[in-house]
């Protein structure tokens, strides 16, 4: 009897491993929800309509055309909360969702309130208000958080849920801004505390989090090649939203390579 080659054993044995690992799920067969606050509904992108500002160009719509999912449900809503998610948008979410995706957590610890302060305030005060939206994600944020996820949970069990971060506004620092670069610290400092309990609860509740800081690393506010926007006056909503390229080239790829 002939005896087999450790070459071919490994061969062997990595083709009946190929052939039984379990397929993944087609895009076609996919019920995808986006779901979240402005960051999932597209401000600062081209395209916004409704009460909500929704676009096309968001990551949840980009991902849908690309991949043509069996449906999708396009719920994110700008200015949303937790409670917004929790009792807005998840009571519409189709229970056989295979699908989901999430931006929420900002809006509760103050998002626009604190980058209004940060500007029109000294260094000190605009601290301070970092400080307090710290503060609240430290207190209170996480229960937040833990409500929605069971909720999303209770109504659609057998979703895989990707919950995304925030991207950091500023880089370390940034040169030729117009805010100093102690805000700028401040601010992002804030938004590292904040995706750090968004990670935490989104972990713990067995979602998966996707990190989008790489993404977005060199495409900052003030770069040569921002994905994100500065101060805006007409709309002034999509100021520190990101732009067309940001949720195209930053958030989509994120997504992209978390939906499984």
């Amino acid at each position: 009897m002939s005896r087999a080659t450790p070459l071919a054993c490994l061969v062997t044995t990595s083709v009946l491993a190929l052939g039984l690992a379990a397929p993944a799920q087609a895009a076609s067969s996919i019920d995808y929800a986006a779901l979240g606050d402005s960051y999932s509904s597209g401000v600062g992108a081209s395209g916004q309509s409704g009460s909500c500002l929704r676009s096309n160009n968001a990551y949840g719509p980009l991902w849908a055309a690309k991949n043509s999912p069996a449906s999708f449900q396009f719920l994110a809503c700008t200015g949303a909360t937790t409670d917004d998610v929790r009792t807005g948008q998840v009571p519409t979410l189709s229970s056989g969702a295979d699908l989901i995706s999430l931006t929420v957590g900002g809006n509760d610890v103050g998002f626009t309130s604190t980058l209004i302060t940060c500007w029109t305030t000294t260094d000190s005060g605009c601290v301070a208000k970092v400080n307090e939206a710290k503060a609240y994600a430290a207190s209170t944020l996480g229960g937040k958080l833990d409500a929605v996820y069971a909720a999303i949970k209770a109504k659609a069990p057998g979703a895989r849920v990707v919950v995304l971060s925030y991207p950091l506004i500023y880089a370390s620092p940034a040169t030729g801004c117009t805010l100093s670069t102690a805000k700028q610290a401040a601010i992002n400092d804030g938004a590292r505390v904040l995706d750090a309990k968004i990670q935490e609860r989104a972990e713990a509740a067995g979602f998966v989090y996707s990190e989008v800081r790489d993404e977005f690393a060199g495409h900052e506010v003030c770069s040569s090649s921002a994905w994100i926007n500065g101060v805006t006056l007409i709309p002034a909503t999509n100021s520190y939203h990101p732009n067309n390229s940001g949720y195209a080239s930053g958030y989509l790829p994120a997504f992209t390579g978390s939906a499984g």
